[in-house]
């Protein structure tokens, strides 16, 4: 169990130095600062910077299956407002994947890969939102074919890059920000029932993050 709660202590000391300093820029001696502890104790656990940024990367994707896991609770506004918040929670606390991708792609592309389809699925299941939301009266139909499919991608590119853009502005990136943005672009589309949904249930929500 000690070991364990060590393990744990190293990875979120590596999380934090990422944030700050990006993955390249981290070295062994740092994370073993930053977690309390000495570079043999961190070798005993972690062999190399690659295992631990394996091991953070694991974490990383159990967690956004987690997030993945929250799809479609129910058909409604508000379900999906929920998951936007997760989706906020997830990628605040780690910033430094979106600041690395290029990076991982080119050094670990085994992690990249489970990363390809996690993505493939956030997408997909944005796009059958979008659908049920239709059915539900909520969101008015596609105007064209193959219009919700860019609109899935372009929610996507938003819940997944805006703090990261945020951040290289220089600007704050709060979490009622965050769910502001994201319904700044699905509102236009609600039907009088959703923005009826969206003013009486989520607009109260965001206000009080």
């Amino acid at each position: 169990m000690e070991n364990q709660g060590t393990k744990q202590r190293i990875i979120e000391a590596a999380i934090s130095l990422f944030n700050t300093n990006g993955i390249a820029n981290v070295r062994l001696i740092q994370i073993a600062d930053e977690a309390g502890i000495s570079v043999g104790n961190l070798a005993y656990h972690y062999k190399n910077k690659d295992a631990i940024v394996e091991a953070v990367y694991s974490q990383l994707i159990e967690e956004f299956a987690g997030v993945l896991s929250e799809y479609l609770t129910e058909s409604s506004l508000l379900d999906f407002d929920k998951q936007i918040s997760s989706y906020y929670s997830f990628f605040n606390h780690n910033r430094f994947y979106l600041f690395n991708i290029f990076e991982i792609e080119r050094s670990y592309p085994a992690i990249h890969g489970r990363w390809q389809r996690n993505i493939s699925k956030m997408i997909m299941q944005l796009r059958k939102r979008l659908d049920y939301l239709v059915d539900s009266g909520s969101l008015e139909k596609e105007s064209n074919e193959g219009d919700f499919d860019l609109f899935a991608q372009l929610i996507w590119i938003t819940i997944t890059f805006w703090i990261p853009q945020q951040v290289i502005r220089g600007k704050t990136h709060r979490h009622d920000m965050y769910r502001k943005a994201v319904w700044a672009l699905i509102i236009p589309q609600l039907t009088p029932k959703g923005k009826e949904e969206y003013k009486l249930l989520i607009r109260p929500l965001i206000s009080q993050a």
